[in-house]
């Protein structure tokens, strides 16, 4: 039986979105999973508290893989993540099915050169961790023979839907109305940006081939360009001119005092204030996956901005 024959999906964030999408075009019919029980076009809808390991047992009861897409609150992922994934790796184990987690790129702690699957996770940041942590977690029952796992690692998210992103609300919703972008750190500095449906394509590609389980793989990323390139790509898809204003980590320590989840990115501001690149290029190997080039990414993009103030 395939792999896919019986796909879950946990989250309708936009890597939920994504996932689902691309499950129900190529005619795979999936469970979306939400604590509400969020809709999906072609998805059946399942509301479940997934910290709860007795709900996420029956959620995910019956699937060949589980897609694990959700998250807690930015500035609750230490009191809050781990359990939330131990709970649904329980689920996903009583059910014989595999566990293909969104990961990011915080494990590996600050790095100057691109980051590498085979790289050791060193991080050093709380978050960061949190997420080395879980990861170790998940590959300690795959090798134990309790749960098949891989996990897809992408950059900072960009697309559709996507909005606590840095390059998300922040970033495009201003920028569309004609006003200034934020941009996080040091705008001369190169960052790669994952692109959401890319990073959905790369998970229901390991998902479907059981050999490339048991490690973590990269999601592609267009060639990096510097920040203050990305708000002019941005700003040229959306027919505005470019400009930005820059945060810089006393800024967010402030605003932190009010919006929690700002006051968390100031541990992660070496992500901004250099080079932030991601050496995807065995996942290109592997599965012949290529990125979505940024002026695609930044048309679908701005489009979904300024529909979204329209409505």
């Amino acid at each position: 039986m395939s792999a896919l024959a019986r796909p879950v999906v946990l989250g309708a964030g936009p890597v939920g979105r994504a996932i689902v999408d691309q499950l129900v075009a190529a005619g795979h019919g999936p469970t979306v999973v939400t604590r509400s029980g969020t809709g999906l076009p072609g998805a059946r809808p399942v509301a479940a508290d997934l910290a709860d390991p007795v709900q996420a047992k029956e959620a995910v009861a019956g699937a060949t893989v589980v897609f694990q897409a959700t998250q807690p609150a930015y500035h609750r992922w230490p009191e809050e993540f781990p359990a939330l994934q131990r709970s649904i790796m329980d689920g996903a184990a009583a059910t014989g099915a595999a566990l293909i987690v969104v990961e990011n790129l915080y494990g590996y702690g600050h790095r100057f050169e691109p980051y590498h699957p085979a790289m050791p996770l060193a991080a050093t940041t709380r978050k960061g961790g949190v997420r080395a942590t879980m990861w170790q977690e998940l590959e300690a029952a795959n090798e134990a023979g309790m749960l098949p796992v891989a996990a897809v690692r992408g950059s900072d998210f960009i697309g559709p839907h996507v909005t606590d992103s840095s390059y998300g609300q922040r970033f495009f919703a201003p920028l569309v109305g004609g006003g200034k972008a934020e941009v996080v750190g040091d705008p001369s500095t190169r960052h790669a940006v994952t692109y959401v449906p890319d990073q959905a394509a790369t998970m229901i590609a390991v998902a479907a081939d059981p050999d490339a389980w048991g490690r973590a793989w990269h999601a592609p990323c267009a060639p990096a360009v510097t920040q203050a390139e990305l708000v002019d790509l941005a700003a040229a898809a959306a027919g505005v001119s470019p400009r930005h204003r820059v945060l810089k980590g006393w800024q967010l320590r402030l605003v932190g005092r009010f919006m929690p989840a700002a006051g968390e990115m100031v541990e992660m501001m070496y992500e901004f204030d250099h080079d932030h690149l991601v050496d995807w290029s065995e996942t290109a190997d592997r599965f012949g996956l290529a990125a979505t080039p940024l002026a695609e990414v930044m048309a679908a993009t701005t489009a979904w901005y300024r529909d979204e103030a329209r409505s």
